[in-house]
């Protein structure tokens, strides 16, 4: 992999509040990653299943610096990973990634 990272999408690309799935045939992962758009507009990088259950998180609810399971509303932070409450009890994993010229570039496996 480039140490220039992945150009995986336009920052325009991603809605604030929403976030979009890169595959895994892109990004050389063992699952999509889910790229989250917060309210805020900064970006984020997590694994994209749901560590609870088959469910995408990049078809979550992204606020306030989380994002939120569409299926059985566990809360994870963007910035780390980390489950918040239940029913999941695992983090998702987050990737780095950097915005450069209205551009995100992906760096899979890297923590950011």
């Amino acid at each position: 992999m480039s140490s220039e990272g992945i150009r995986v999408a336009a920052l325009e690309d991603i809605p604030v509040g929403e976030g979009i799935a890169i595959g895994k045939s892109v990004t050389g992962t063992e699952d999509d990653i889910a790229l989250l758009r917060d309210d805020d507009g900064s970006v984020y990088a997590l694994d994209d299943t749901c560590p609870h259950e088959i469910a995408s998180l990049a078809e979550g609810w992204v606020e306030d610096g989380f994002v939120e399971c569409p299926m059985h509303s566990s809360k994870f932070c963007l910035k780390s990973g980390e489950v918040q409450c239940l029913p999941a009890t695992d983090n998702a994993r987050p990737h780095r990634l950097e915005i450069r010229d209205g551009a995100v570039f992906l760096f899979p496996n890297e923590a950011p």
